[in-house]
């Protein structure tokens, strides 16, 4: 993947987030829902009644199909990564994003909002990516079919990207959400991948 595909990626980040938050929206603006009362339970997982707004169902729309390309990604690199720094942090992104899945599919649940299906992440309007960072078919297919030290440049390349457009979801949410349960998720979000893109970039930098 070129450095200036990655760069236009970016520049596409805010007008994506800008773009998913009219469409995911309650249908008048990122004004919170009002709780009934409900301690939010200690899961985690908040009570249907819990205040809940636009940015909160936008942040877990979308995050939740972003966290499930990246656990894809990161399972290919048990048997194609050939540095096993590569495979010790996939492993770590596979830990971390596959019970925050599960918990940001429990909030949708609990606001009766719908769960994105498994084919969500492609299709934004004006855009050549579901959101900020997604990788397309033809990415995937390219790490798919790469293998040993290719495979490495390939995945930290990609994974960079990946976790970039992340953080752009999740500084959305700390500045337009009204959840605490998903403004919490979202900082430890934003700490986890700024330190594993440090990492990556390390990595990739003695290749």
């Amino acid at each position: 993947m070129s450095t200036r595909t990655l760069a236009r990626r970016a520049a596409l980040a805010g007008a994506t987030v800008a773009a998913a938050l009219a469409l995911t929206g309650c249908g008048g603006g990122d004004h919170p829902t009002a709780g009934t009362g409900h301690d939010t339970p200690a899961t985690g997982s908040p009570s249907p009644g819990a205040t809940f707004g636009d940015a909160d169902v936008t942040f877990a729309h979308l995050m939740i199909p972003h966290h499930r390309q990246a656990v894809a990604m990161a399972e290919l690199a048990d048997d194609r990564a050939a540095d096993p720094e590569v495979r010790r942090l996939a492993g770590q992104i596979k830990a971390a994003q596959a019970p925050e899945i599960a918990r940001m599919t429990d909030w949708l649940t609990a606001w009766g909002r719908p769960v994105p299906p498994a084919s969500a992440g492609h299709g934004m309007p004006g855009m050549d990516h579901g959101m900020p960072g997604m990788m397309s078919d033809a990415d995937l297919a390219t790490l798919k079919a790469s293998s040993g030290t290719d495979f490495d440049r390939q995945f930290l390349t990609m994974m960079i990207a990946h976790h970039e457009g992340a953080l752009t979801m999740a500084q959305a949410e700390l500045t337009g959400g009204a959840n605490p349960e998903a403004r919490a998720l979202a900082q430890r979000i934003v700490d986890a991948q700024r330190a594993e893109i440090d990492s990556m970039r390390k990595l990739l930098d003695g290749r």
